[in-house]
């Protein structure tokens, strides 16, 4: 069987969204939380901004449209995290960052236990049109390498 992986989301913003401020907030709050370095590129004529997660490998592409996407409801992208304390160390920022920015979005969950298995998670939303499901899962206390097995 093929292996694939994660390569990239386009999230699409009305035209005119895409402005100098706005890529400086979205670079501030997730380099901050996650990580992630925002880069200007253009694509087919457009120029958009690249959230690069890691490396060129895997990014989120933010372009503007003339039919930008909507997400009125709880429609993520989940991060999987190796440890408990990563996420709970993620959740810390994002509460210290909502502190300051009423637009930050968090919506926090009991550990969901299916059988053995234990996902430990939380969800974030900021000035993107998704959440971001940001989480571990473990058995017996200790990560699970691939959370299928």
């Amino acid at each position: 069987m093929a292996t694939m992986r994660f390569n990239h989301m386009e999230l699409t913003f009305p035209r005119g969204t895409l402005t100098s401020d706005f890529r400086a907030e979205v670079d501030a709050f997730y380099g901050d939380v996650f990580g992630w370095q925002g880069v200007d590129t253009e694509v087919v004529g457009q120029l958009c901004h690249i959230l690069l997660l890691e490396g060129a490998e895997q990014f989120i592409l933010l372009a503007e449209s003339g039919k930008p996407m909507s997400s009125p409801g709880y429609d993520h992208l989940g991060l999987l995290f190796s440890k408990r304390a990563e996420v709970d160390e993620k959740l810390e920022k994002v509460k210290r960052y909502q502190e300051k920015d009423d637009r930050v979005k968090i919506q926090e969950y009991e550990d969901l236990v299916t059988g053995d298995l234990v996902t430990h998670a939380f969800y974030v939303k900021h000035l993107l049109p998704i959440y971001f499901d940001v989480q571990c899962m473990e058995r017996a206390g200790e990560p699970v390498p691939n959370a299928l097995s």
